[in-house]
């Protein structure tokens, strides 16, 4: 019997070991453990100082080794494999030292960092202080005097496209040794505090551009379904899909832009902060506000969806936000922690010229990816119970904000995954249906909501090739117009009898409360306004073309 029990013992032990084993060589490759685990978001604590930074490589099969310096000494990992977790055998990682300034012993010789560079030759001595090296070509300046631009943040970035967005931050020259186009980027100073514009009318208008779908990767990317076929060979993705927005949004001139939905293209996306601010910077260059929100494939890289929201929300220009808690917890396919309700369920109002009064009020919701309830709802999934609660007394608490307006105020809102009314068929529409819509199975009633709450116009993305806008009635009554995007980005499928990408602009006119909305494609008819139509005039949701 004893025996019987030690061996059944030393193979749970066995059993175990492997198990452990096998799971920490998965998730090295395909990072099946919580994000939470991992600690991906880099550390930039106010009021620090880096002291020292280093590159440290390791091997991956030494299981008993993280690959991190000794915290007792001070060393702190910026957690991001300057391989992207790619490599089989290597992996390196960004080490720095931080104190707060007012612990740094200055008259013992303690010295900060006041500059980096990365290359394999040493930069030229500056101001007679000489750089120090370190490994993976990284040369850092320090001195023992406190000045207002030492380094006060350390991040990686990744790719050859690569770009910084946040203010007071700077992205140097060169690859780290070794890595997947590994960028060092740093802030001097200390963080500086991003405002949140305000939205106003311009001349009694105002013009929303609708961008869906950039499918952005880390690094250029590759294109998928590139028109005409004659620009396939070589074609980069992402540099393609953002030279397209930023033509669009010089000639267009928009004052607010909605990005509806997968920004980043999980699966080639592994730093989907580098894919982030990518799709950032041209609305950041231009001074133009945008909010996002989420489609199914922005969370299937390394960030959470909350953790994509919490840092879009904070970059220059940016409205979007987080949103309320909704609803219980969930988990999705990795263990990570979401919410019933989803992330980035928000709306931002459109104020008059002048005054407080709001004229237009859009609202964002998350309709999450796939459905929550395979079995018997395949496919994806649909806006659930507490959104809908969350709408319906958001909106009646905005009421009396938008009475004092003097004209009719506006309701707009924008979603990833189209609701099932988007497959009606036989109903009025403008524009191209190519491909059935792959709305939710599931109907959670939330059109009839939107519509009740006077919400004339919602907008999806998601489905690529489609870029109509149908007509929602009962008998002579006309509710609400569901119009589509298009896709706008390389990353993503194209197709469907020669689809050529686009968005689709709204623009609002205050005093006859009208809105008209148009497409503008990336090949082919260029210049032209695509099926302009309007789709509300005198408040009212009205059928009638251009």
């Amino acid at each position: 019997m004893a025996r019987r029990i030690v061996r059944t013992i030393v193979q749970l032990i066995c059993l175990s070991v492997l198990l452990v084993t096998a799971v920490f060589f998965l998730d090295l490759r395909y990072r099946l453990l919580p994000p939470r685990l991992h600690n991906l978001l880099p550390e930039h604590h106010a009021g620090s100082v880096i002291t020292d930074i280093t590159y440290h490589s390791c091997s991956r099969v030494a299981i008993l080794s993280d690959c991190t310096l000794n915290p007792q000494e001070g060393w702190i990992r910026i957690n991001k494999d300057v391989h992207l977790n790619q490599g089989w055998v290597k992996q390196g990682y960004i080490h720095i030292k931080r104190k707060k300034e007012e612990e740094l012993d200055i008259l013992a010789g303690e010295r900060l960092v006041v500059d980096i560079r990365v290359g394999r030759l040493e930069p030229p001595t500056e101001n007679g202080i000489k750089w120090e090296t370190r490994p993976g070509g990284i040369w850092i300046k320090r001195q023992t005097k406190i000045v207002d631009d030492a380094v006060t943040g350390v991040d990686v970035l990744f790719g050859v496209d690569a770009v910084e967005v946040r203010p007071g931050w700077m992205m140097r020259e060169g690859s780290l040794t070794s890595g997947e186009n590994a960028r060092i980027t740093l802030r001097k100073g200390q963080p500086v505090e991003v405002v949140k514009p305000v939205l106003r009318l311009k001349n009694h208008k105002f013009k929303i551009i609708q961008i869906s779908d950039l499918h952005l990767s880390t690094g250029t990317g590759h294109c998928r379904d590139a028109e005409p076929p004659s620009s396939v060979a070589g074609c980069e993705a992402d540099p393609r899909t953002l030279d397209f927005i930023a033509k669009i949004l010089d000639e267009e001139k928009p004052d607010f832009a909605v990005l509806s939905g997968d920004q980043v293209n999980g699966d080639t996306a592994p730093d989907a902060q580098s894919a982030i601010f990518k799709f950032a910077e041209p609305f950041v260059k231009r001074n133009i506000p945008y909010a996002t929100i989420l489609g199914n494939h922005d969370d299937e890289g390394n960030l959470s969806r909350e953790e994509i929201m919490k840092i879009t929300s904070i970059l220059p220009y940016s409205l979007s936000e987080v949103g309320p808690r909704l609803g219980g917890v969930t988990k999705d396919k990795k263990g990570r922690e979401g919410r019933e309700g989803g992330v980035g369920n928000y709306y931002v109002e459109v104020k008059t010229q002048k005054g407080d009064h709001s004229a237009i009020t859009i609202y964002f919701f998350d309709t999450h990816s796939y459905s929550s309830d395979e079995k018997n709802y395949g496919g994806y999934d649909w806006v659930k119970p507490p959104q809908i609660e969350w709408f319906k007394k958001t909106h009646a608490s905005l009421k009396d904000h938008a009475s004092g307006y003097s004209f009719v105020h506006l309701n707009m809102a924008f979603i990833h995954i189209p609701l099932p009314e988007y497959r009606r068929p036989g109903a009025p529409m403008v524009g191209k249906y190519r491909e059935r819509p792959t709305a939710p199975k599931f109907n959670s009633g939330f059109k009839d909501v939107l519509a009740n709450a006077d919400v004339s116009v919602v907008s999806a993305g998601h489905d690529h090739a489609n870029e109509y806008c149908m007509l929602d009635q009962e008998g002579e009554k006309m509710k609400m117009w569901m119009c589509y995007a298009g896709g706008s980005g390389f990353g993503g499928y194209g197709g469907y009898g020669g689809y050529h990408r686009r968005v689709r602009i709204f623009e609002i006119d205050s005093p006859a409360d009208r809105i008209t909305t148009w497409k503008r494609v990336e090949y082919g008819e260029t210049d032209k306004r695509i099926d302009e139509q309007i789709l509300v005039e005198g408040g009212a949701v009205v059928q009638h073309n251009v």
